[in-house]
């Protein structure tokens, strides 16, 4: 997992340097992370509500989550590196500052283009909160038992956020405005912001500087990417401007590498793909991503269009999940070391592709308690044997110089990964629902019958991709890498 060398540097370079209240400290970064996961969600359930307030297009719609998850998506290899630059505490606090300006502008927000722009202003905020947020979690935590725990924290928020935003942005929506999926940002984030400073260990500024030829072409590559994909969700591969985009945003990519391959002040320096584990956790978060995020995208419109749940009582319905996901997290990170992280990463896709595979055989009768609560316990179970080990394998072994940038690159397959798994499921369920009305009349219980077997379809293809990242899971990742890792890390658990 990672060298004697850096297991053993990492306990007794930070021994002193660690602030006295450790707890309070993951506190901070488990909430900022959770702020940054929620606000990919907690909009969805105000959308008609917005649209109504501020009269927004069906077509302009969009652009509120567009805005968020391409400056999002777009700017995370920029602010993981700035971070390993100018200090991660240092931009940790500017991310926070301008995710909360973000959502204050957009709470107030008077028209459609205000609100976009302020969403831009969060996602790019969220872009330097993110990898900063895990790779302060390197800084602040040997390696080891407390390492382990805090990384677990961080994992379930981030696994079970998304959840969490459906709940939270009903409540808020019906019992408050629409303006509160917004607002509730803004007393956070300005604690956050007083509080992280003197609570997180600071991290020096490292020399270089940014590659700009390099972030330019990323950026740029990246947002159209994530447009590119999110538009075939909605208007089909085979549109032209998405084909152009996804085209386009190709070239770039292409081109971003040939200067990082060039570039004295690489913005990925590919020394950072020299560890086959850590290569492993960033393929594997991308095969999660393309599998798993769609469930919420899909259960969503199951509970509330087939079995016609509230948005809260949707909310509410996925808790189970959430629960299961923090729990069997934070058990995992206790495990990890004296068992090492390769048994619970292998398992966990192993365990999603089951669950998988029991939502695909849903219908328009599957009900709540008998069709839905066992395949979401285990994909929870599943997600939270993932999570955690697959946070450790990508950060594990980073020099202080790079651990922003790996931390960018496991949220990039994340992001990446859910975007084109919403398109490509997106696709497939919207295809079979076409195929089954196109031979009946379209009465309500035929219309139910439809979506429910496009959206298994969806979940059976997702079946498939899951027992893809088993397989890489059982391949790619090797154990510790000798016994004195092992033996640090019984210390540090005893």
């Amino acid at each position: 997992m990672s060298t004697d060398t850096s297991v053993i540097s990492n306990r007794n370079a930070r021994s002193s340097a660690l602030p006295r209240n450790l707890g309070l400290a993951v506190a901070v970064i488990a909430v900022a992370q959770l702020m940054v996961v929620l606000d990919a969600t907690i909009v969805n359930i105000a959308l008609p509500s917005i649209q109504r307030a501020l009269h927004f297009s069906a077509t302009g719609l969009e652009w509120v989550i567009n805005a968020y998850s391409l400056t999002f998506g777009g700017l995370l290899l920029l602010g993981g590196r700035a971070g390993d630059l100018f200090g991660r505490r240092r931009m940790f606090f500017i991310g926070i500052v301008l995710f909360t300006l973000g959502s204050l502008a957009g709470g107030f927000a008077t028209s459609a283009t205000w609100l976009i722009i302020a969403r831009g202003a969060q996602g790019i905020g969220a872009a330097i909160i993110a990898p900063t947020a895990l790779s302060l979690i390197t800084d602040t935590f040997p390696e080891g038992a407390q390492r382990n725990r805090a990384l677990g924290v961080y994992a379930a928020v981030a696994g079970a956020g998304g959840a969490l935003g459906l709940l939270l942005g009903g409540v808020l929506t019906d019992l408050a405005s629409w303006r509160w999926v917004l607002f509730v940002n803004v007393p956070i984030g300005v604690v956050l912001a007083i509080v992280a400073p003197r609570v997180l260990a600071a991290s020096d500024r490292r020399p270089g500087r940014l590659d700009l030829p390099g972030a330019l072409t990323v950026t740029a590559g990246m947002v159209l990417l994530v447009y590119g994909l999110s538009r075939a969700a909605t208007y089909s591969w085979t549109d032209t401007m998405t084909l152009a985009t996804l085209g386009l945003a190709v070239v770039l990519l292409l081109v971003f590498l040939a200067i990082e391959s060039r570039s004295e002040h690489a913005l990925m320096p590919f020394s950072i793909f020299a560890q086959r584990n850590r290569d492993g956790a960033y393929l594997l978060s991308l095969i999660i991503g393309v599998s798993v995020f769609g469930v919420f995208f899909f259960l969503t419109q199951f509970v509330q269009n087939i079995l016609g749940f509230s948005p809260i009582v949707a909310g509410i319905a996925f808790l189970p999940m959430t629960a299961a996901i923090i729990i069997t997290a934070q058990v995992i990170s206790r495990l990890i070391g004296r068992f090492g992280p390769r048994p619970f990463i292998t398992i966990g896709p192993l365990l999603v592709a089951v669950g998988l595979f029991w939502l695909a055989q849903i219908n328009a009768n599957t009900s709540y308690i008998g069709g839905l609560v066992g395949p979401m316990l285990l994909l929870a179970v599943g997600l939270g044997n993932i999570f955690v080990p697959l946070t450790v394998m990508a950060v594990s072994g980073a020099g202080p110089q790079e651990s922003g940038l790996a931390s960018a690159l496991l949220n990039v397959g994340q992001q990446i990964g859910g975007s084109i798994g919403i398109a490509l499921l997106g696709t497939i369920a919207a295809t079979t629902t076409k195929n089954q009305l196109a031979s009946v009349v379209p009465t309500h219980a035929a219309t139910n019958q439809a979506l429910a077997a496009g959206y298994g379809a969806a979940f059976g293809v997702a079946v498939a991709i899951a027992l893809l990242g088993f397989v890489i899971a059982a391949v790619v990742f090797r154990g510790r890498s000798s016994p004195q890792v092992a033996r640090v890390a019984a210390e540090n658990a005893a």
